[in-house]
């Protein structure tokens, strides 16, 4: 623990997405661990979701920063807006960088592609633009970009688990394209500049106040509201759902050690983080009724098999997640602790203080 805290102690974080699910829990672990850091936080706030969700994380990181030695700035905007990601870099001179923006969702991607294109991609490369320029007239420069990749790279890939040496060439999604083409251009400015960078695929984050276009969540407002869900493919997939306080323990290792030159002499790594325990769609569904009675969000006597309806594969979508986390464990001791009924429990009880 006290080397973790010397590494990050006094330090500059950028934190984009900062009052996304992930972002915002990753800034109060630190302040949590580490009290004494200065974290930039940039986020667009848009109405993808409901916004009153993003300003509960919000108002999270600022009465856990009243607690600590460490400060939280926080901008609104966009990082597809190039001068003011530059204007901030100059400003605040981030140590380390986390890009966790992004347009999110497979389905949504169908919709409205303009969004992953602005945020994804436009935005990702003004990141790495500025981790570029960090560096000129011989300034220290950013230390470790560590950014957000994602499961969907992986496609419809037949082995499992998925492993980070497999091929992703073949993107069932926008969203999984451009998350494979962030990995593509980090790997370039590793290369010609000198960046180091890490990718982390994330598998299914779920937890309190995530993000309400997630399974989990929709099937309880559906389950509320005494509407149907619909269980896509009959039931048979199969999710590596991982708890966000475990995604978020694996992050804050991978921030404070930038990758080594590989065999190529590029300081550039990605990892899975994930749960390594896939579970099958019907068996989450029925622990969530369960969990969502035990909290008093539904009456005992709801006859969940009335609200359910299988039904095909959507577009966009695979059979299964699963990630092989050997290197991640490997490298940093990463060993997930929460198990699938613990991780909704805890979702249960907040949906119920936060909406009841």
């Amino acid at each position: 623990m006290l080397e973790k805290n010397v590494k990050l102690y006094d330090k500059t974080i950028l934190v984009t997405g900062a009052a996304g699910f992930i972002g915002a829990n990753l800034i109060q672990a630190l302040f949590r661990d580490v009290g004494s850091v200065h974290i930039v936080g940039i986020d667009n706030m848009n109405a993808y979701y409901d916004v009153s969700l993003k300003e509960f994380r919000l108002n999270q990181i600022r009465e856990l920063e009243a607690a600590v030695s460490g400060d939280f700035t926080f901008i609104e905007g966009s990082i597809a807006d190039k001068g003011l990601v530059c204007s901030l870099f100059e400003q605040y001179r981030p140590q380390i960088v986390v890009n966790l923006a992004a347009q999110a969702g497979v389905r949504y991607s169908i919709e409205n592609p303009d969004a992953y294109i602005e945020s994804n991609l436009i935005g990702f490369y003004n990141i790495l633009e500025a981790c570029r320029h960090s560096y000129d007239d011989g300034a220290a420069g950013v230390e470790h970009l560590v950014y957000a990749s994602s499961s969907s790279v992986y496609g419809s890939n037949k082995k499992i688990p998925y492993a980070t040496q497999d091929k992703v060439d073949n993107p069932v999604s926008l969203y999984a394209a451009t998350k494979k083409s962030n990995e593509l251009l980090a790997h370039s400015y590793s290369k010609l500049y000198g960046i180091p960078s890490t990718g982390l695929r994330f598998f299914t984050v779920y937890g309190p106040a995530g993000r309400p276009d997630m399974a989990y969540f929709g099937f309880t407002d559906k389950l509320v509201k005494n509407e149907t869900i619909r269980i896509f493919n009959y039931g048979n997939c199969r999710r590596d759902f991982t708890y966000i306080d475990d995604i978020v323990t694996g992050v804050e290792a991978v921030l404070q050690c930038a990758p080594l030159p590989n065999e190529d002499g590029v300081r550039y790594k990605i990892y899975n983080i994930g749960n390594n325990q896939p579970e099958n769609l019907l068996d989450f569904v029925e622990i969530l009724q369960e969990e969502l009675k035990r909290a008093e969000i539904l009456p005992e006597d709801y006859d969940f098999e009335a609200h359910k309806e299988l039904v095909g594969m959507q577009p966009g979508d695979v059979e299964v997640t699963f990630a092989d986390v050997s290197e991640l464990e490997r490298d940093f001791g990463f060993r997930p602790s929460t198990d699938l009924r613990e991780g909704l429990r805890k979702f249960a009880q907040w949906y119920r203080d936060f909406y009841l």
